[in-house]
């Protein structure tokens, strides 16, 4: 049995306070869920800058910066695309960490090369180079877009805790 999420939310919101950190989210296919689950603590503003929600391939590009060639060569569901959007996060606001998302919950629009629960995932610290990530979630599009927001806080924490 997995921790609730509102313990884990809350060590990463210890961590960022302990460090001085702001954080920003980039969601797509979460649609805010990452930002909710985080401002669902009380004082998060102490610590939670902002979330951008980029689901469209348009928004990606005009409020995160994601270039168009990333998205012609890499498509929005990949390690490219979260990393950029990582870094325009960080670049349009006042956070000193990042988080991005963006995955197929489906039940459509997955293919051979990227199916149903691919979901990928990008952190980055300011200064830092991003850490990007792809995973592969089983379960239906509730299930893909929880375990997306579980896995982003996880390694969050994980990244806060090794500086």
């Amino acid at each position: 049995m997995s921790e609730p999420v509102s313990e884990l939310t809350d060590r990463c919101a210890r961590l960022l306070r302990h460090q001085g950190f702001r954080l920003a989210v980039a969601e797509s296919c979460t649609g805010g869920w990452l930002a909710k689950v985080l401002t669902d603590l009380p004082g998060s503003s102490e610590w939670f800058d902002r979330g951008f929600v980029t689901y469209s391939n348009q928004a990606k590009q005009a409020m995160l910066g994601v270039t168009s060639q990333t998205l012609e060569q890499f498509g929005a569901v990949s390690e490219a695309t979260v990393g950029e959007m990582t870094q325009g996060a960080l670049r349009e606001s006042g956070a000193d960490v990042a988080v991005a998302i963006s995955g197929i919950a489906g039940p459509g629009g997955g293919s051979e090369g990227k199916p149903v629960g691919t979901v990928c995932f990008a952190w980055q610290i300011r200064g830092r180079e991003a850490i990007t990530g792809r995973e592969w979630i089983d379960g239906d599009r509730k299930q893909v877009r929880w375990q997306a927001v579980v896995h982003a806080l996880r390694q969050l924490e994980r990244l806060l805790r090794s500086g």
